[in-house]
């Protein structure tokens, strides 16, 4: 038995009846809580689609250098143009 364990029965044996069926009437709570909580995660991640990660930037570093010609039109396209 752990030590918070211990206290927290030490506190229990002082307090009166009434107010022990409270505390006992919210661990019922807290714990119904954690298990909704719990579900609805496991629900969410069984009926959510994961958003498609942005691509944008992720070339950031890849291009070292742009040659000087670059906007010039390629001599294989010279005819059409």
């Amino acid at each position: 038995m752990t030590t918070a364990t211990k206290n927290i029965i030490d506190k229990l044996e002082t307090l009166p009846k009434n107010m022990v069926n409270e505390v006992e009437n919210f661990i019922d709570f807290l714990k119904a809580k954690h298990v909704e909580k719990a579900c609805n995660t496991a629900e969410n991640k069984i009926n959510s689609v994961e958003e498609p990660k942005s691509l944008y930037g992720a070339a950031e570093g890849l291009i070292l250098y742009i040659a000087d010609d670059f906007n010039e039109p390629l001599d294989d396209l010279k005819e059409y143009m």
